[in-house]
């Protein structure tokens, strides 16, 4: 786990030398502060205690397992007990640029005034008395004497409570490092008398450069993917990524590559997932059974398909919570620049379905008879309820339409025949994200599909304003397209059959080329998509959230609502809702003088 400068092993050849074969782990360990990688931390607070002269008598590192403790420790060793032969250092320092008369000694656990004690296999007290004997004799030949225990946690209570009082007064020439990956498990006595410091997991970009450094000092040639795909899977530990690139280098017997990676860890293609998630939130359940059955018959596992299936969901909501996630050189190009695309056309809503029906999924494959077919299943619910509206959304919509009756829902019919033109023989009344027209559209927009040709001619759904085309996306359960007509473009001029719009500047290029073959299929004639280089109107999205931010400001502006904010501190208007759609026989007028929650002079509608 060192750096291109660390000084080589001499004990590290390969079966052609002299010594055996030692792992990458232990090769290219750290011998000295400027090795350690990912713990700035540690190594800033460590330098400037010992410049100081501030050092502690005992330390506690705790973190995951391969980050770094017990070689710290060592390190920590050297560092106090640090000589030259010419006597040029005269005490404890980090900066140890060759081997000093230690040094080698300590490195390999064998020097007799630093003391190495696996606490898994001595935890009982009589092997913490023979610490409290030996503490009292002044080092044989080193500046101090050290004694590092690992895993500290495995004592018992009373082998902690017989060590507290060399603990909290050791002589000055005795010094501990306790290594431990379960910190809560050591007492509070204990941890008060520590210095502690905790080993943070190495970033994955920080792994990637570290591998590529050792693959090139071991002359492996490694893809950049490969080495994304090992520091993932590394989970932030370095002895982990160290020994699956060993393993790596065994199994591929030459180049390593991203696939032969994958095939070792038993993992999907991270492209082929990506198109998975593309058929879930376009609700085309046919083309994801197609794509998962693929990957199953190649030996993937189901569970392991699912588990990065959740884990590009995760992946996606950070790239649009955190954009700049999508920089990080771990994941490759394909699935950064995809992962960008679906975080601006996917609603945080979808994302979090996913995540949540992935999770419980997981556990129904994990204990299932048949895991192919119940992964199958789980997929079906997601495709089918990604994108369905929440409870209240429901109820708005109902609203919109008047009570619902007229509301017809395409979700059955597009999943049983995807690639079939919609055809209706009566009025179809779509929702529609907004009451401003686009286009001369309406609030409420009627598509009237002709009746068939009597020689037998396909029917054609005709389509009259830019809104019904965005509703008639959503009916399709096509969400890409959907986020894309209403954040990404501004319409220009919409005449039936042909649109013109502007683009936005973080809109895709390529989406322009797939419309008019979308909408072809969806309305039974041709359509012509062209961008303009004019502004158009403003984004459907935009004037929905100026809409509501309107809504909200006229509402705050209401006195009883002032009244309740100033009752609460802190309190905001997050959404204003009508309480009941308006009726001419409705008989709310009657009693409470009003339909509009806002404007009446009884406080009781509130």
């Amino acid at each position: 786990m060192t750096d291109a400068g660390a000084p080589p092993n001499p004990d590290s050849a390969g079966p052609a030398g002299n010594a055996p074969y030692r792992v990458l782990a232990r090769k290219y360990r750290p011998s000295s502060f400027d090795d350690l990688i990912g713990q700035e931390a540690v190594v800033r607070t460590v330098s400037n205690a010992f410049e100081t002269g501030r050092i502690p008598q005992a330390w506690i590192l705790t973190g995951v397992r391969g980050v770094g403790k017990t070689t710290t420790a060592r390190i920590l060793a050297r560092a106090l007990n640090y000589e030259m032969s010419d006597g040029s250092v005269q005490g404890p320092t980090i900066h140890m640029p060759t081997l000093g008369v230690h040094c080698q000694a300590i490195m390999e656990s064998r020097h007799m005034d630093v003391l190495e004690m696996d606490a898994a296999s001595h935890t009982g007290v009589d092997d913490v008395r023979q610490i409290n004997d030996s503490v009292r004799y002044a080092p044989a030949s080193a500046r101090y004497k050290v004694y590092i225990i690992d895993e500290v946690h495995m004592l018992s209570t009373a082998a902690f409570n017989a060590f507290l009082k060399t603990l909290e007064e050791p002589p000055e020439h005795a010094k501990f490092v306790f290594a431990t990956t379960e910190i809560r498990k050591v007492p509070v006595t204990v941890l008060s008398r520590c210095q502690r410091f905790d080993l943070r997991r190495v970033e994955a970009d920080v792994l990637m450069k570290h591998l590529a450094n050792i693959a090139a000092r071991e002359s492996v040639e490694i893809e950049p993917e490969a080495l994304g795909i090992i520091a993932r899977a590394a989970e932030g530990s370095v002895r982990d990524s160290l020994s699956l690139l060993d393993q790596a280098i065994a199994h591929a017997a030459g180049a390593v590559k991203a696939d032969a990676v994958r095939q070792m860890l038993g993992l999907a293609d991270r492209t082929r997932v990506i198109d998975l998630f593309d058929s879930l939130v376009r609700g085309d359940i046919a083309a994801a059974f197609r794509e998962f059955r693929d990957q199953y018959d190649v030996g993937a596992d189901p569970i392991v398909v699912l588990s990065d299936l959740a884990e590009f969901v995760n992946f996606v909501t950070r790239v649009k919570i955190v954009p700049a996630t999508a920089d990080n050189v771990a994941y490759g190009e394909t699935e950064r620049v995809r992962a960008r695309d679906f975080a601006s056309k996917v609603s945080m809503r979808v994302l979090s379905r996913m995540w949540q029906m992935l999770l419980k999924g997981i556990a129904e494959v994990q204990a299932a008879t048949r895991p192919a077919a119940a992964a199958e299943m789980v997929l079906v619910r997601i495709a089918y309820v990604a994108d369905l509206p929440t409870p209240d959304e429901a109820i708005r919509m109902l609203e919109q339409n008047g009570g619902g009756s007229q509301v017809v829902s395409g979700g059955s019919a597009a999943r049983s025949a995807p690639s079939a033109p919609v055809a209706s023989a009566a009025p179809v009344r779509m929702p529609t994200s907004s009451p401003s027209s686009f286009g001369g559209g309406a609030a409420r927009p009627q598509m009237a599909a002709p009746a068939p040709d009597p020689q037998g001619a396909a029917p054609q759904l005709r389509i009259t304003s830019f809104t019904q085309l965005v509703a008639l996306a959503g009916q399709k359960r096509d969400l890409l397209t959907k986020g894309a007509l209403e954040g990404d473009m501004r319409l220009v001029r919409f005449e039936e059959g042909r649109l013109e719009v502007a683009l936005e500047p973080n809109a895709s290029k390529t989406m322009i080329s797939e419309l008019a073959k979308k909408f072809e299929l969806w309305t039974g004639r041709r359509w012509t998509v062209i961008v303009s280089n004019e502004q158009g109107q403003p984004t459907l999205r935009s004037v929905n959230q100026a809409a509501k931010q309107e809504h909200a400001r006229t509402a705050e502006a209401d006195p009883r609502v002032q009244e309740v904010l100033s009752r609460f501190p802190g309190a905001k208007v997050v959404e204003v809702r009508r309480l009941a759609p308006e009726t001419p026989e409705s008989n709310i007028n009657a009693d409470y003088g009003s339909d509009d929650p806002l404007d009446g002079s009884d406080g009781d509608d509130l």
